[in-house]
């Protein structure tokens, strides 16, 4: 076969070429392209895990976190879920990798994508069963305390933003029905106890005839809170809403029935509510 050789200018013009060729390369969309996989990817697994296996690890999370002392800190309540996260993904492991004797009802290919799950996917798991722990706020014990602190509720010490007062009767988990004296999608306030306030607010300032604010409903998570209405609602909406008897829609959780006729809804009620004492 015959040797092609080539002139040192010839050399030199392929050189150049070769990298021009590489500075024109799309870095950035190629890199955006691989992380856009990598995210479709991740939800493909949380969306192959299996319903039961969602709601099994909601009910042992939930266990975990009814063991610990009625005034657990967040710290604490974050650390029993995190020991609860390591325990699962070490059985799942071993599981997946063919291992007997466990005391599991999760099959070894369940356990594979639990795996993933749990080691990669996380964050992305903790909002599709609808666990939310607020990052601790620590009030110093000096003047700048709202009167009543030190009677507040229990749901004060794990939602963040400044604690709630007593007429508030804040609940976790807990969506209340009733006329919308104020509509949530356009109006956003910074926290529960900000959201309350309104509440309080409207109900003293409310003109004859008016309804008065006695129940408020406030979202805390970042990526929004399930509702099976048409509209998609946001972190911070804060709903005014009144009614002579105050009754739930939905509390804790949603029911496996109700999640089979809305599969997009989450396992756990993500808003927090509360009813405004006189």
């Amino acid at each position: 076969m015959a040797t092609v050789k080539y002139t040192p200018d010839q050399i030199r013009k392929m050189e150049e070429s070769d990298k021009i060729r590489r500075a024109s390369e799309p870095i950035e969309l190629v890199k955006l392209v691989k992380r856009i996989k990598h995210e479709l990817s991740s939800d493909e697994s949380l969306a192959e895990l299996p319903r039961a296996v969602k709601h099994k690890i909601t009910d042992e999370i939930l266990q975990r976190l009814r063991s610990l002392r009625p005034n657990a800190s967040i710290s604490d309540q974050q650390e029993a879920v995190e020991t609860w996260r390591k325990e699962k993904l070490k059985e799942a492991k071993t599981l997946a990798l063919g291992g007997e004797g466990l005391n599991s009802t999760l099959l070894q290919e369940e356990a594979g994508m639990l795996v993933k799950a749990l080691e990669s996917n996380w964050a992305a798991l903790s909002e599709e069963i609808g666990l939310w722990i607020p990052t601790e706020v620590i009030n110093q014990e000096h003047d700048d305390k709202p009167e009543g602190v030190e009677d507040t509720e229990e749901v004060d010490q794990i939602l963040a933003g400044r604690p709630l007062p007593p007429q508030c009767h804040a609940e976790l988990h807990t969506d209340y029905d009733g006329a919308a004296v104020r509509w949530g999608l356009t109006h956003h306030k910074e926290s529960a106890a900000d959201c309350c306030q309104a509440c309080l607010d409207q109900a003293k300032n409310a003109k004859p005839g008016e309804k008065k604010c006695n129940i408020w409903v406030y979202c805390p998570l970042e990526n929004g809170c399930y509702s099976p209405d048409i509209y998609q609602h946001k972190h911070m909406e804060c709903w005014l809403k009144f009614s002579e008897k105050p009754r739930l829609n939905f509390k804790n959780r949603y029911s496996e029935q109700y999640r089979d006729r809305h599969p997009k809804a989450p396992v756990m009620v993500p808003w927090v509510s509360g009813i405004i004492s006189e």
